[in-house]
């Protein structure tokens, strides 16, 4: 188990729904995959995630999934990825969650 933190900290995270326009395999690669993702008044992100052992693009594109938005943004294999898929993971590998319903693209998880 990680350290307990403040909820202070924890607001610090910015996370939100995201819409994945368009996903593609990162070359070279055989774990990552670029994904497209759109946050309504945000803007459109790159945002690459280590899931293409588990998951392949076309699963992705129209699916909404939280995203940790206010990351700094890092290169992953010569992409600049703006942000972070939130994921759960256990043995059988990635479980991807999704709202219940479709919200705009954009929404503020609280």
């Amino acid at each position: 188990m990680k350290p307990e933190i403040s909820y202070e900290d924890f607001a610090k995270l910015d996370i939100r729904i995201g819409t994945v326009i368009a996903a593609e395999p990162v070359p070279d690669t055989d774990k990552l995959i670029k994904c497209t993702v759109e946050f309504g008044e945000l803007g459109t992100r790159t945002i690459v995630s280590g899931i293409a052992e588990w998951k392949t693009p076309e699963e992705l594109i129209g699916r909404q999934f939280p995203y940790i938005v206010n990351l700094i943004p890092r290169m992953l294999r010569g992409v600049e990825s703006q942000g972070m898929l939130m994921a759960a993971s256990d043995e059988s590998g990635v479980a991807l969650l999704s709202p219940e319903r479709n919200v705009p693209s954009g929404t503020q998880l609280r």
